[in-house]
């Protein structure tokens, strides 16, 4: 399966959100890789932990580097053993699959997905899924042209036939209307797949949507330590949310998940351990969440609806 994560504004927790999703699926069971194609800011190496590879590698062998044809064979790490990051220090847990990282190269940047491009990315794909059962590509955010490369490479390569589609998005205004725009407006994911072939109802089945720093006016949590003013205030602006989201195509039922707000997600983007949460340091509806959209990846009634 070939989980594609994307967002058309920075700042949406993307990456910090993706990457706790690939680890929480290693933990319950699947072979998992992780690819950087976030080619203006490859940071999943400091998200995994891997500080040697914080923001890309700074070998000959990342993904930059293969895909313009500079190197046979991408470098990739084992998140297990390397990461710095608890359980990383130590032996995987048990009963978890594999967690490989397949970093961007340091200093990198976008590219244009020429034929020679698209071949070799088509090639890496079909590589990966005879090894690992999950695929996570990180996208950079907006129109790019990874966005176009995979859209080419999933529409014409038959032998990648699961793919998911997630689109990152804050809870906010701008941050609705951007994700709106990304899949549904001019250049958007959909009018682009169109045209590199894909059938667009079947493409949208495969988007979903992906909510990050939620603040719950409903819970006490959300609306601890405000004023009885600014709790009305919050409600009311989450009904207004809720408004534009439905009108705009956002509606829950084209939602796969929604991260609330996290003080280590806002202050330090990492993975969040289950150790995390029994130190009180990380909350537990976090995870949940995390565990959750890991699960329906793959769970036929996330993705039976529109």
């Amino acid at each position: 399966m070939l989980v594609i994560a994307t967002s058309d504004k920075g700042g949406t927790g993307r990456s910090v959100t993706t990457c706790n999703v690939a680890y929480r699926r290693a933990i319950q069971g699947d072979d998992v890789c992780y690819l950087d194609f976030d080619f203006g800011s490859p940071t999943a190496g400091a998200i995994f932990g891997v500080e040697r590879m914080a923001h890309g590698t700074q070998g000959e062998d990342g993904l930059h580097r293969y895909l313009q044809g500079k190197t046979v064979t991408p470098g990739h790490v084992d998140i297990w053993s390397e990461s710095r990051r608890p359980p990383g220090t130590g032996p995987r847990p048990t009963g978890a699959g594999n967690l490989v990282l397949y970093p961007g190269d340091l200093g990198g940047g976008e590219f244009t997905a020429k034929p020679e491009v698209i071949d070799r990315c088509a090639d890496l794909l079909l590589l990966l899924q005879s090894q690992f059962s999950v695929i996570f590509i990180d996208l950079s955010a907006g129109r790019s042209h990874a966005a176009e490369m995979i859209l080419t490479v999933t529409a014409r390569e038959k032998r990648i036939p699961d793919t998911r589609w997630l689109v990152f998005h804050r809870w906010t205004r701008q941050h609705i209307s951007a994700a709106a725009d990304l899949v549904f407006e001019d250049r958007g994911l959909l009018e682009f797949g169109s045209l590199f072939g894909h059938d667009r109802d079947q493409l949208r089945r495969r988007i979903r949507f992906v909510r990050t720093a939620v603040i719950d006016p409903k819970s006490d949590q959300g609306v601890l330590g405000l004023r009885a003013e600014q709790e009305a205030w919050l409600r009311q602006v989450d009904r207004n949310l809720n408004e534009q989201a439905n009108i705009a195509g956002l509606g829950r039922t084209s939602v796969i998940a929604t991260v609330p707000v996290d003080p280590v997600l806002q202050w330090r983007e990492q993975l969040i351990t289950d150790e995390d949460v029994y130190a009180e340091i990380a909350n537990e509806g976090t995870v949940e969440a995390f565990a959750g959209l890991a699960r329906n990846l793959d769970d036929p009634g996330a993705w039976s609806r529109i």
